[in-house]
């Protein structure tokens, strides 16, 4: 009983007056903490934080007629819809090249713009129509040169004109800059031009869009294919995400391993007198090893706990101010955190228990 009141008193001195030592190796360890906790929390739910930040890049489906020249059937935009799933996004399009009033041919488009808009949020839009307008047109930052009144579009396809009001420009540095778009309905009065092409967005990885393009080549009459680049680079974003992720953590908790053993082997070699005093007075090897540990499982315990705090905070703050979602704290991380420093608490330890192992009380209390 005296032994292990002897032993509790070294432990509490040892974390009292060896202050520094201890903040030291306590901070080592909140840092380890903090990180994983926040990692972990944001990992909890970054696969669909990714997809959702990849659904404002556009389609990574193209449905198109099975046969070149064709248009697609009348009833396409529901069938894809209904194999798709209500929470697929898509818009149809039709195209014919007219000419403007300054004689320059442009490629015109028909489509819906509520649809066009939740699909592709990334395009830089001075104003959207509204669905109600049918008589708008969306000119593309290029297009836009081709008219002489934006306020006034006058187009013209197969000797029949039209005059549409110019709603605003758009810009997505690609070919759409180049295209007039008017309301679908508008355009196939105008033009008597069908639907050719519907775009599709499905949100998830590689494996969720596959499964849908395998859906939609049973529908009759339609030759469906991914967008590669957005696919493909969707799901390589996602693993190099988790990898460096994974990184991460573990060059923390070996860079905390080191500071966390220097600490403890200085604490060693500081208190190696007290230790063999112990040892002469009838305290076992175990007993010293357990001490030792149980310091530094309290220092790991503890920086568990201020660390699931500033974690927790940190999460929330990246999340926000990259997703502009929150990402509220979760205790399910704490077991994986608390595990990683008892881990590291555990490895640094191994070396100055070692030391311990070899102390001479008899050459040490000699002063030698």
């Amino acid at each position: 009983m005296n032994g292990q009141l002897s032993m509790l008193s070294m432990l509490r001195r040892s974390l009292v007056h060896r202050r520094a030592r201890s903040l030291s190796a306590l901070l080592a360890m909140t840092i380890s903490a903090a990180v994983a906790t926040a990692l972990l929390t944001l990992y909890a739910d970054l696969d669909a934080k990714l997809h959702h930040e990849f659904r404002s890049f556009g389609a990574n489906i193209v449905v198109t007629p099975a046969a070149n020249g064709q248009t697609l059937p009348l009833d396409s935009l529901a069938r894809v819809q209904q194999v798709a799933g209500p929470d697929a996004l898509i818009a149809q399009y039709a195209y014919a090249v007219a000419t403007t009033d300054r004689g320059t041919p442009v490629v015109v488009s028909g489509t819906d713009f509520d649809a066009v808009h939740r699909l592709n949020a990334w395009w830089q839009v001075d104003v959207w129509p509204s669905a109600n307008d049918a008589d708008v047109a969306l000119l593309g930052q290029r297009a836009a040169q081709f008219v002489a009144d934006e306020r006034a579009v006058h187009l013209s396809f197969d000797g029949r004109p039209i005059v549409l009001r110019g709603a605003g420009r758009l810009h997505s540095g690609g070919d759409e800059d180049s295209r007039i778009y008017v309301p679908m309905a508008t355009f196939t009065t105008w033009t008597g031009v069908q639907p050719t092409v519907i775009e599709v967005q499905i949100a998830g990885g590689a494996a969720k869009v596959e499964a849908a393009i395998a859906r939609l080549r049973h529908l009759p009459g339609l030759k469906v294919e991914p967008v590669r680049q957005l696919v493909e680079g969707e799901d390589r974003i996602v693993d190099k995400t988790h990898a460096l992720m994974y990184g991460a953590v573990l060059l923390i908790a070996l860079t905390v391993a080191v500071s966390v053993l220097a600490t403890l082997s200085a604490s060693v070699l500081e208190r190696r007198r007290d230790f063999a005093l112990m040892k002469a007075l009838g305290g076992s090897q175990a007993q010293l090893m357990a001490m030792f540990l149980l310091e530094a499982l309290i220092l790991a315990v503890t920086g568990v706990v201020v660390g699931f705090v500033l974690g927790s905070a940190a999460a929330f703050a990246i999340s926000q101010l990259n997703f502009h979602t929150a990402t509220l704290p979760r205790l399910g991380v704490i077991p994986a955190v608390v595990i990683l420093n008892m881990l590291i608490a555990v490895l640094a330890a191994l070396l100055p228990i070692r030391v311990l192992r070899n102390l001479q009380p008899a050459a040490l209390l000699k002063g030698e």
